[in-house]
């Protein structure tokens, strides 16, 4: 069994991608980095495939066809992660909005404190989001809100997507079933794992507004995670059947 796995998806991140990619690699524990990559058109596959032969057998890449939605990526990335025998799983975005210094914080959460999930949070003390106009973090905040008054949730940054997962919890999540693709992906994640009975523990970290690149987040996005959440609150949740 191996350790730990970061999953990064990327889309036009290669202003970002070598860095964070050595950012990693630089940390104290040893992290080994899958890219899901949508063949993006600036070239970040290109960047990602010449670091390879530096970091041969901790640095991976799944080239997709295209865009095909953040949920998707990720699912790809835990598929890979559990045929690839790793026993913790991180969700990791490319853009320096997630300080990889936290992903030790939340290692520590899942193998040494007893969670199943650890979330990093922006919310958990107060407020802790860094370049965001005060209109966004105002969305951010009362969608959280809205999301644990819908699902009753007692998680405050639900929308969150830095996050580590022990393994069993997503042998034990039906991906079939896990349907929406964008903002309400992470929504819909958290409240699987909830209801299947896994433990969930946020980890306060700051959150970063991307400085390089630029960023995918949508109205559209928001729309479905305000829909998604009652959806979601009248949805069965059953573990996966084994095989």
């Amino acid at each position: 069994m191996k350790d730990s796995l970061v999953v990064i998806p990327t889309f036009n991140e290669k202003e970002n991608i070598e860095r964070i990619i050595r950012k990693v690699f630089s940390l104290n524990k040893e992290f080994d980095v899958l890219i899901v990559e949508d063949n993006s058109p600036d070239g970040t596959a290109a960047i990602v495939r010449s670091l390879m032969p530096e970091f041969t057998g901790r640095l991976h890449m799944e080239e997709r066809k295209g865009k095909l939605g953040l949920g998707t990526a990720y699912i790809h990335g835990f598929k890979w992660a559990l045929s690839h025998s790793y026993s913790y799983v991180f969700e990791m975005d490319a853009d320096f909005s997630h300080n990889p210094d936290d992903l030790l914080k939340l290692y520590d959460a899942c193998a040494n404190q007893g969670a199943d999930v650890a979330i990093g949070s922006r919310y958990i003390k107060g407020v802790n989001v860094v370049n965001w106009p005060m209109g966004r973090v105002l969305m951010s905040y009362f969608a959280s809100y809205y999301v644990r008054t819908i699902t009753r949730m007692k998680i405050m940054d639900t929308t969150a997507g830095f996050k580590c997962y022990r393994r069993k919890v997503l042998e034990t999540i039906d991906f079939e079933r896990i349907k929406f693709t964008g903002y309400a992906f992470q929504i819909e994640m958290k409240y699987t794992a909830w209801k299947l009975g896994f433990k969930i523990t946020e980890v306060p970290i700051i959150f970063t507004d991307r400085t390089e690149g630029t960023s995918k987040m949508s109205s559209g996005i928001f729309r479905e995670a305000i829909l998604g959440v009652i959806q979601l609150r009248f949805k069965c949740i059953r573990p996966k059947k084994a095989a």
